[in-house]
């Protein structure tokens, strides 16, 4: 039988990763490089470049997630995580010590806290209200595993040998440099007898210095020697120790071992935009078809342009919305240098990948159609190594594009063919366009050719925003409008003096 999974539905199968490009030109390998900052032994990165392509495994995972917004649950499940963390850490200890006996004592301590740990981890599903069908799935396999024989018994034969050692008492004699071990025969506690004596002396509640001195985990050469002579004295603890290694050098159950791992998902994002949502910023669980291509966002924006800024003074986070109704495929942005488009390109993929992975994603509310996959087209910087051009370049890119997308793609291009002349890149962009509304394919298009904002009933313009009173300052705004080259003209003239106000002022000089 499979072992469930808090990830994949059953019997669905693991998509393949994501173009390095996408994940570079969306700025979503700085997103998954913050989220698992920190996580490196769970190796979270496969599970965060693999996005869903099917709607019942976006909707799986969704669940799981809604239920870890129970703060209680999650906390617990948390405490979980730390607990066998440590059982691995103790588990790497007990390799690399050098002392067989001393070994065996780090191996037991770590099954012990692996115990503890599971059945925390059953109890605490056990109390939480669980709607997941994944999280109900492990929740009946975990209940099974910790009544099965195998975890029963690793548990009370750890907690007999534990008894058992703990029971060893014994005495060090030192004389000179040299030192004895025997069986503790009794004797008088001094400890107690000074604290009695003093007693009398004793006027006002002392401050307490004691300090907690956490044990370190090496033992040196005389203290492994008397180890070796206590476990001579005590033979059959030690022996029950011996034996319990033997019999359990695998304790780990792969059931537990792949929740703790796939639980780290999960933890990692939502302890990610607990931040964000401190500070007001929405996210929400997004509406994902892979039929529809109905698009609707209200207050979205750009996680990773959001993660960089957030503690900069005085940033603030600009929200867009966009639509796409009916026959509408392509979003043609257009609008002036440095106002946001490329930014709202980003956004519009990262939304929809983080859709993809089943989680909740930066927008107030959201319904998305569900890609096979993201294709994306940004700027390259010329590369002297291939000797092509750059428009030579942005055309080959453009056919692999066309060649890979399919009618439930997602194409993001961001101003292609921006090296040659308008007429040529006009003629080219129109080509381009109609090779991707055959695809029926849903994309964006930042481009500072306004004629294909009007290209057909498939395109919606949409224009970066600058302000009324000024319109070299930019607002960040992406409105649905039609492009009309405007504020971009006026933004240039003032930016070279040639206005008509800046005219006029310099001729009256």
């Amino acid at each position: 039988m499979p072992l469930p999974s808090i990830l994949y539905p059953p019997r669905a199968d693991e998509p393949p990763p994501a173009a390095p490009d996408t994940l570079n030109d969306l700025n979503i390998d700085l997103l998954i490089a913050s989220i698992t900052a920190g996580k490196a032994a769970y190796d979270l990165k496969p599970f965060f470049t693999a996005p869903l392509q099917d709607e019942a495994a976006v909707t799986y995972r969704q669940q799981v997630a809604r239920d870890l917004e129970n703060e209680a649950l999650l906390a617990k499940l948390k405490t979980f995580a730390e607990q066998a963390a440590a059982v691995h850490r103790y588990l790497e200890m007990s390799r690399q010590l050098d002392f067989v006996e001393h070994q065996r004592g780090w191996f037991l301590e770590a099954a012990l806290l692996y115990c503890q740990a599971v059945r925390g981890l059953e109890k605490a599903l056990g109390e939480a209200t669980l709607h997941a069908r994944g999280l109900l799935s492990f929740q009946q396999h975990l209940t099974g595993y910790t009544k099965s024989a195998a975890f029963t018994g690793l548990c009370e034969e750890a907690q007999r040998v534990k008894n058992a050692l703990s029971e060893i008492r014994y005495c060090v004699t030192l004389q000179g440099t040299r030192f004895k071990v025997e069986r503790y025969h009794g004797g008088t506690d001094y400890g107690e007898e000074i604290a009695r004596v003093f007693q009398k002396f004793r006027q006002t509640e002392a401050e307490d210095y004691t300090v907690d001195l956490q044990p370190a985990s090496g033992m040196n050469h005389v203290e492994a020697k008397i180890l070796e002579f206590v476990a001579r004295l005590y033979p059959e603890p030690f022996a029950a120790l011996r034996r319990f290694h033997e019999a359990h050098a695998d304790f780990v159950a792969p059931l537990v071992a792949r929740f703790e791992r796939e639980i780290q998902f999960y933890i990692a994002y939502l302890d990610f935009i607990a931040e964000f949502r401190r500070r007001g910023m929405p996210f929400c669980y997004p509406t994902v078809s892979a039929a529809d291509k109905t698009e609707e966002v209200r207050d979205g924006f750009d996680l990773a342009l959001a993660a960089a800024i957030l503690h900069r003074a005085g940033a603030a986070i600009v929200y867009n919305d966009f639509a796409l109704h009916g026959r509408e495929r392509v979003l043609v942005v257009t609008g002036p240098n440095q106002g946001g488009k490329t930014t709202f390109a980003r956004m519009f993929g990262q939304l929809h990948y983080l859709a993809a992975l089943g989680l909740p994603i930066p927008a107030r509310r959201a319904r998305l159609h569900l890609p096979d996959r993201i294709l994306t087209h940004f700027e390259r910087r010329e590369d002297v190594q291939n000797l092509r051009s750059k428009l030579e370049d942005d055309l080959l890119r453009a056919r692999s594009l066309i060649s890979q997308a399919t009618d439930r793609s997602l194409i993001i291009l961001n101003e292609i063919f921006s090296s040659t002349t308008l007429q040529d890149a006009l003629f080219l962009s129109q080509k381009l366009m109609a090779q991707i509304l055959e695809k029926d394919a849903l994309a964006v298009w930042v481009t500072f050719i306004d004629e294909l904002a009007s290209y057909g009933e498939q395109t919606v313009s949409m224009v970066a925003q600058v302000r009324a009173d000024d319109t070299t300052v930019r607002t960040f705004k992406i409105v649905r409008q039609p492009a009309n080259g405007l504020a971009y003209a006026i933004s240039l003239a003032r930016k070279h003096g040639l206005t008509t106000e800046q005219i006029e002022e310099r001729l009256t000089r």
